[in-house]
């Protein structure tokens, strides 16, 4: 385990007898439209994949996912809680499966590993599934950022760095980075990071990081500055965050982003909720949204070897799929699958949709990458 104590991982230098430098196969660009009566059938226009299947009237049936769908009569697995030391820090992970392609699914701002609550036990039944807190996030410890001076500590740096090494301590094996929102920055900057380590990306409507600071007018930059100095420094930050912290706040955030908003269930908002209330997690909060720098997606995805499936609810108001399908132009991404009548959380709002896209993705490039090994 990583400890305060220990000494330094250099991950790169680590020796790891499961990873192939031959395990990358080029798969041709392919645009997908998945809908729920439909789960098993993608449009193709025009771009042929190389993908197993049989085409028929511009359609393209994946036996891998059809099987999959068969598997989901199958009782569901267990899924249980455990605590990872990571530098000193206590990390909290769910996990559940003994056997297949392990999985590490990583959660967006502000939420939990209870983000994938409908999606663990089932992807568990052929995959060894990991749910982690970030540090800062759910029942991770959340150290203080000001304990660190002026050097930020909630950047993806930190997060890329957390997943690596949760990978080499506690899954022991590469794995596949299952991502939503800011999370899919977290799983680009540690497939960037240590490469060996990732055999696939799966992002679900990730973050367009709009407030960037580079993505934001000169004039307008010192303002951002100050409005940012104001909210982490005076008493108006714990406000807005007393403010934004109760359950009908919660709830009213979640029907913004969520299309379909019968699933913002009394559970769910406990689920989000519940963490944010917790020691230290206000400055968490007011840390991260004060931090319009790091990395942008279209930095880090010219960037990755690893094979990247990007899957976008269509009905997200807050990263729109007009700016996102910008991202399915990267030589990296092998699809831009598009999910319709579905808002920023897809992997909770329609898990229907994402777990047989996730059993696809992983089942194609663990074929692939045992067939070239």
């Amino acid at each position: 385990m990583a400890s305060t104590s220990a000494p330094a991982l250099s991950l790169s230098k680590l020796d790891f007898p499961f990873l192939s430098s031959q395990r990358k196969m080029r798969i041709a660009p392919l645009s997908l439209t998945i809908s729920k009566g439909n789960l098993h059938q993608f449009q193709m226009p025009g771009r042929i994949s190389k993908f197993d299947g049989s085409r028929s009237n511009g359609f393209v049936l994946f036996s891998s996912v059809s099987g999959q769908i068969e598997a989901n009569n199958a009782p569901e697995v267990q899924v249980q809680s455990s605590f990872w030391n990571w530098k000193g820090y206590s990390i909290r992970y769910q996990h559940a499966g003994n056997s297949g392609p392990a999985l590490v699914l990583v959660h967006g701002f502000g939420a939990n590993s209870d983000h994938w609550r409908k999606n663990i036990s089932v992807l568990a039944r052929a995959h060894r599934v990991y749910s982690i807190d970030l540090i800062g996030y759910g029942y991770s410890d959340k150290p203080n950022p000001r304990q660190f001076g002026e050097s930020p500590f909630y950047t993806f740096d930190t997060w890329a760095t957390q997943i690596n090494e949760f990978c080499i301590d506690v899954v022991k094996d590469e794995a596949f980075f299952i991502c939503n929102s800011i999370g899919g920055l977290v799983g680009l900057q540690a497939a960037f990071m240590e490469p060996q380590i990732c055999k696939g990306l799966m992002l679900i409507n990730i973050s367009l990081r709009m407030l960037h600071i580079k993505k934001q007018p000169w004039f307008g930059r010192p303002l951002i500055k100050s409005f940012q100095n104001l909210l982490r420094n005076t008493a108006v930050g714990k406000y807005f965050f007393k403010a934004v912290a109760t359950p009908e706040s919660v709830r009213n955030i979640l029907r913004q982003c969520y299309h379909d908003t019968s699933q913002v269930t009394d559970e769910l908002v406990e689920k989000i909720l519940l963490p944010g209330l917790e020691p230290g997690a206000v400055d968490v909060f007011l840390e991260f949204i004060c931090y319009s720098d790091g990395p942008l997606p279209e930095e880090l995805l010219p960037k990755v070897k690893c094979p990247v499936l990007i899957a976008w609810g269509d009905k997200d108001p807050w990263e729109p799929i007009e700016l996102g399908r910008a991202y399915g132009n990267f030589e990296s991404v092998e699809d831009f699958v598009v999910l319709p009548n579905v808002g920023h959380c897809p992997q909770d709002e329609a898990p229907d949709l994402v777990n047989p896209l996730v059993e696809s993705f992983v089942a194609r490039h663990a074929a692939l990458s045992s067939s070239i090994s």
